[in-house]
């Protein structure tokens, strides 16, 4: 097939793909499924290799993702149940201080959201907005908008979360560049969506709790654990990994300490030793049993699994495009333009992310689009890291009525559409923006 008929085969798909998910309501999952099958075999691809780059791109994409995934829910899991995200906020607005609570909330959103789903991190936290609130008579968003832009900005940018994880396997960049990049970025985003934006949009739009929405406080059967055990806990995976990557450029190859650190450093095994600890540290050692501390770990992985299968469902998209001829002359078409390929990665996620609402099916389709340019151009190393953060950014913009993320706080939050438009979708284009610059930035650099 001629080089235009190939990239209207990939056009249609990608239209396809979004009239499924948006009118149909056809699960992401499906819908990936299904427009890799039929722009493989709109591509001319030979029936029996469309099934081979079907199975090859989920079997290769789902060898690391479902460990990476399945691990980290079981982490977050543990860390919610045993009350450790509450003990991470209560000591951090005891240290900063109840003026300046935003601030405290903005970096305990930022440090919860690395091992707990976006979602469960503000229905677990929301109680000591609403309290705040309360007791100070100020605005929700006032204290709730620095709390979302914590949880939003690492569930993002910063690994294990499933986003970056996905688009890593995919773009084939290595974690400990993408955790450098993301938390470079996700710093800045969350200082300026959060405490600041925050302060603003406070005296702007005044926010009571809804009379649905007076929560009693959780009370947890056990003693909460230390705040210095749950930031440690925290840390010793993201440690653990950024020391692989350090080390592979600051020693040689064959060293000792090296093979150790690549060895420990590798997300299968450092999430292990982090999962492990956290099942003794917060699990049996607190007094529960092995059965419950199974039950906990079990319970994580029903969230987990529908996004693992949509990251796999994305590698299957990458696969036919790259084995059909599709993704090489799409990769000669983006790299025939003037753009920068991390500029072309952030719009083509924001385009896909503001049609259809989903940041994880944004995060792998732009991922699945810009691979082959990214193997054209050669980028390796710490660009194909900011390659990550480039499109997680572009999959954070405009969050609007078509994002579950959008509904959810505007029912916590109880305002209107207009008003949740004005606070959460400006608070996550921010967020946004604020990280595609700071990449863009240091790309110039790199």
């Amino acid at each position: 097939m001629s080089g235009s008929t190939l990239i209207m085969v990939a056009l249609a798909g990608i239209f396809l793909l979004l009239f499924l998910v948006i009118r149909t309501k056809l699960h992401a999952f499906v819908a990936l499924l299904l427009v890799s099958l039929l722009v493989g075999i709109a591509a001319g691809m030979p029936l029996n290799e469309v099934i081979t780059s079907i199975q090859n791109g989920m079997g290769g994409t789902l060898g690391f993702v479902a460990v990476v995934v399945g691990l980290g829910a079981m982490f977050g899991k543990m860390l919610e149940v045993s009350g450790g995200a509450e003990r991470l906020a209560s000591t951090m607005i005891s240290k900063f201080g109840e003026d300046k609570a935003p601030w405290a909330l903005g970096v305990t959103g930022f440090i919860v959201a690395i091992p707990v789903f976006f979602d469960v991190g503000f229905i677990i936290l929301v109680p000591i907005v609403y309290g705040l609130a309360r007791k100070t008579g100020k605005s929700l968003l006032h204290y709730g908008i620095p709390l979302l832009a914590g949880l939003a900005v690492t569930h993002s940018f910063i690994p294990p979360t499933p986003g970056p994880i996905a688009v890593a396997e995919l773009v084939g960049a290595e974690l400990g560049w993408v955790i450098l990049f993301g938390v470079l970025a996700g710093i800045p985003a969350m200082i300026l969506a959060g405490p600041v934006f925050g302060r603003f949009i406070g005296k702007k739009i005044h926010v009571l709790i809804p009379d649905y929405m007076e929560l009693e406080k959780k009370e947890y059967d056990k003693e909460l654990p230390s705040f210095a055990m749950i930031t440690s806990l925290i840390l010793i995976p993201l440690v653990l990994i950024l020391l692989n990557t350090l080390s592979a450029v600051l020693l040689e190859e064959g060293n000792t300490v090296r093979e150790i650190l690549t060895f420990l450093g590798h997300p299968f095994v450092a999430l292990t030793i982090a999962t492990l600890l956290t099942f003794y540290l917060l699990g049996t050692k607190r007094g529960y049993s092995r059965q419950e501390v199974q039950d906990i770990a079990t319970k994580a992985l029903e969230p987990a699994g529908i996004i693992i299968l949509v990251t796999g469902a994305g590698g299957v998209f990458k696969q036919v495009l790259i084995d059909s001829g599709v993704g090489a002359v799409l990769g000669d078409m983006m790299g025939d333009s003037s753009l920068p390929p991390i500029v072309l990665a952030f719009l083509i996620a924001a385009a896909v992310r503001v049609a259809q609402g989903s940041a994880t099916v944004a995060m792998v389709t732009a991922a699945g689009l810009i691979t082959p340019l990214l193997e054209i151009v050669g980028m390796t190393g710490p660009a194909l890291g900011l390659i990550v953060i480039a499109i997680a950014s572009g999959a954070t913009v405009l969050s609007h009525v078509n994002d579950s993320g959008f509904w959810l706080v505007n029912r916590y939050f109880g305002m209107d559409v207009k008003d949740t438009l004005k606070s959460w979708t400006v608070m996550e284009t921010i967020i946004g923006l604020t990280g595609f610059v700071v990449v863009l930035i240091i790309s110039f650099f790199i």
